[in-house]
């Protein structure tokens, strides 16, 4: 598909503002950066800025947002490869590994706006041309819905349910909190010490978690 000059200069734009952000969170916090320096690397105006970007925050989530589309990217391939649910939720999981890797400063961003809750504004669903821009090595990146990673997570865990993969009364908002836990607390727990080693401690932690739900009488039961 054949995108707009505009449309292409747009998605350049913020990319380039998101990958100045992504840099310069290794060596700092978002509160210690000022956004004439992410315009300078990304050779615009701060007025300009603020055209793309209400508040430094925005563009963090933006970043975020990055990410979340590339799981599920990750996880829609996996599908479609005939993955069962618990598959493709590690394979989210082992690429989520492989991000924070590449950035843990700016995942312990993320992870700290989250915590602090902090008002976030609904963001805008990302273009074709980001997308593509972004992703050029990732088909069909135009296919993956603009969804939270939760969501993703959630009907994955309601495939395994239903294939029997977990027992069929599994509380599924039970399940979904021990997902998160584990998702962020082993970022937390390791990105500054030993980011290398979050993959493998999710592959130990998420077998616990599946070996607990299925060892228990009836599994994780709704309560109603």
């Amino acid at each position: 598909m054949k995108i707009p000059l505009r449309e292409r200069k747009y998605a350049r734009t913020r990319l380039r503002l998101a990958q100045a952000l992504r840099e310069r969170l290794e060596g700092r916090p978002l509160e210690a950066l000022a956004v004439r320096e992410l315009c300078e690397a990304a050779e615009i105006s701060e007025a300009t800025f603020f055209n793309y970007f209400p508040r430094k925050a925005d563009l963090l989530a933006y970043v975020g947002q990055l990410w979340s589309l590339e799981l599920n990217w990750h996880a829609m391939q996996r599908q479609a490869a005939g993955a069962t649910g618990l598959e493709v939720i590690q394979t989210v999981f082992e690429q989520a590994a492989r991000q924070v890797q590449g950035a843990p400063g700016a995942f312990g961003e993320l992870i700290a706006q989250q915590a602090a809750g902090r008002t976030r504004r609904e963001l805008p669903p990302l273009t074709p041309a980001e997308r593509q821009l972004a992703f050029v090595e990732h088909a069909d990146i135009g296919q993956v819905p603009d969804q939270g990673l939760e969501v993703t997570l959630a009907q994955q865990l309601q495939r395994a349910i239903d294939a029997g993969a977990l027992p069929p009364n599994s509380h599924l908002q039970t399940l979904m909190v021990s997902l998160i836990a584990i998702f962020y607390g082993v970022i937390l727990a390791l990105r500054q010490s030993n980011p290398a080693a979050i993959g493998s401690m999710y592959r130990q932690q998420l077998a616990l978690l599946w070996a607990g739900v299925s060892g228990l009488t009836g599994g994780v039961a709704s309560s109603g």
